[in-house]
């Protein structure tokens, strides 16, 4: 038996947020971020959209996310990358949405796919930049194996605490961690998300002085249902087990945001650190959890697996003392949050992206341009949005389906619950909606970003790769200060590489096991960039 802390401890602990004083301290300035902002993207697991208090919770308490949703941005109609968890976080990390991403589906009936060397993550992107990284929680890459390009640290988090593969996260109480490529053996004797809220208010005060990135992907509220000790205030609730106890660990989710806020505070970076929070996908009805009593989805059909806006409309809510408090019901999606941390970096942003900027909608200085959204469950269920039209396309034998498969047009403005059904009333407005569907689904469209380190036959080799849409000009590489031999600077157009060559003194044999540090300067859109990347050179 695991003996955790009382309910007293519970009620003292967990919710002491609900007397926190305000989060900002201050008055809010005007809504303009810094430049280089540090960020802490939060992302739950399973939260549904209508689990928070802002967004009408009734049932469970999370004071504190309801105060972040008050001082800061809240998105009315923010969307996940899918409606279950691989390929939500995939579109999260990479900008592209299921229809172009590496992972496209979860391990369910199949193996499912790993990162690889061609994904560019926004960890990578940030860290190029000179931040410092760390994922700390719930990874869902797998192989569950140390040294391979889809492990965090080699798709940018120089720093990473948690668990790699999806299954494994179900264990609140696992046996290991990883922490980098290191197994760390628990024995079962603590909760998870206890260590990940130690390791991530860790992280904050070591690298409080230089800008940071924290993905915070906490397992909760996922099933199983498990939180240390009792329900705390749900205990006596007149609810099964699972569902008081799936109250219990939302609530401790509010707080453990409200620690990581603090820590910001403590830290004297709050000021210039924004926090974005959301959750994966809609909410679970896994052993034993009833959604409907805590109405999870909202006013929204369905929930998690499902396209319906129940699968797919999450919780977001943007925070920090610069912006100022507003509702936003402009569309956003998982895809977005890539192309909007190069923004707020001031990184070229990749090409071929599916997601756009919405700094705009965190300032009040506009919307971005974009036709349309997409989600794709292979062999399964697709959806597109444009403007308030959605439609969803049916697999055949799916969701009852025929044997022809089945489409279903909604217009969301006025039948946001999606119960009228309008494709046989709008069959040309159905078919332009499938054929931007179709037209959206295919292959990875990005093009090689980034900065490269190799060492061969007695050379180092530091490649440098314009994945993005605007030329790079004065381009000059470095390896430990050195310039190389060759042209002193060059330009490169969208989708060109530079490779500059250094010899390395006594040979590669010599230099094995030693760490270099190749930088890249360039300018780019009117503004100087320095691109950093260090690596040892291995056998």
């Amino acid at each position: 038996m695991i003996v955790g802390p009382s309910r007293r401890t519970f009620l003292t602990g967990t919710l002491a947020t609900l007397a926190v004083p305000p989060v900002a301290g201050t008055a809010h300035a005007a809504a303009a971020l810094p430049d280089r902002p540090n960020v802490v993207v939060v992302l739950a697991d399973d939260l549904g959209w209508g689990e928070i208090g802002s967004q009408g919770q009734r049932k469970i308490r999370t004071p504190f996310l309801d105060r972040l949703a008050e001082e800061g941005v809240r998105f009315e109609a923010a969307y996940s990358g899918a409606p279950l968890c691989a390929p939500s976080r995939s579109a999260l990390l990479t900008g592209l949405h299921a229809g172009h991403g590496t992972v496209r589906e979860n391990p369910e009936g199949g193996q499912q796919r790993s990162f690889t060397e061609a994904d560019l993550t926004f960890a990578e992107l940030l860290r190029l930049a000179g931040y410092h990284t760390a994922c700390i929680g719930k990874w869902g890459f797998g192989p569950e194996e140390p040294d391979q390009v889809s492990h965090p640290n080699a798709r940018g988090f120089e720093e990473f605490f948690g668990y790699i593969g999806h299954r494994h996260a179900h264990e609140y109480y696992p046996d290991y961690l990883w922490r980098d490529g290191e197994r760390v053996r628990l024995g079962r004797t603590a909760y998870a998300p206890d260590l990940f809220r130690r390791r991530a208010a860790d992280f904050i005060r070591r690298r409080a002085g230089s800008p940071f990135l924290l993905y915070y992907a906490s397992n909760l509220p996922h099933s199983p249902s498990v939180v240390p000790g009792d329900a705390g205030p749900y205990e006596n609730r007149p609810w099964t087990r699972a569902n008081r106890r799936h109250a219990a660990q939302v609530s401790r989710l509010d707080a453990d945001v409200a620690t990581l806020v603090a820590t910001l505070r403590e830290a004297g970076v709050a000021g210039r650190t924004l926090v974005l929070f959301t959750s994966d996908n809609g909410p679970h009805h896994e052993k034993g959890v009833t959604p409907e009593l805590f109405d999870s989805n909202g006013p929204w059909r369905g929930d998690k697996r499902d396209l319906y806006e129940g699968g797919i409309r999450v919780p977001m809510i943007a925070w920090s003392p610069r912006l100022s408090p507003r509702v936003e019901s402009t569309p956003v999606a998982f895809w977005d949050v890539l192309p909007t941390l190069a923004d707020l970096a001031g990184v070229p942003a990749p090409a071929g992206l599916d997601g756009r900027s919405f700094r705009g909608l965190l300032t009040g200085d506009g919307a971005p341009e974009r036709d349309h959204l997409v989600w794709n469950r292979p062999r399964k269920m697709q959806a597109i949005r444009r403007g308030d039209w959605k439609l969803i396309r049916f697999a055949p034998g799916i969701a009852g389906a025929g044997p022809r498969g089945r489409v279903e047009l909604y217009d969301l403005a006025a039948d946001p619950g999606e119960r009228r059904d309008l494709s046989a009333e709008r069959p040309e407005l159905a078919e332009e909606l499938l054929a931007r569907l179709d037209a959206s689904i295919g292959a990875d469209p990005r093009l090689p970003y980034g900065l490269a380190v190799l060492g061969v036959d007695g050379q180092v080799m530091v490649t440098l790769r314009n994945g993005s849409a605007v030329s790079w000009r004065q381009v000059e590489v470095t390896l430990d200060g050195r310039r190389a031999t060759g042209p002193k600077s060059v330009t490169l157009r969208p989708g060109e590489s530079y490779t500059a060559v250094f010899d390395v003194g006594g040979g590669l044999e010599r230099a094995r096991g030693t760490q270099v540090r190749a930088r890249a300067r360039f300018r780019a859109e009117g503004r100087r960039h320095l691109f950093r990347r260090s690596e040892t050179i291995r056998p």
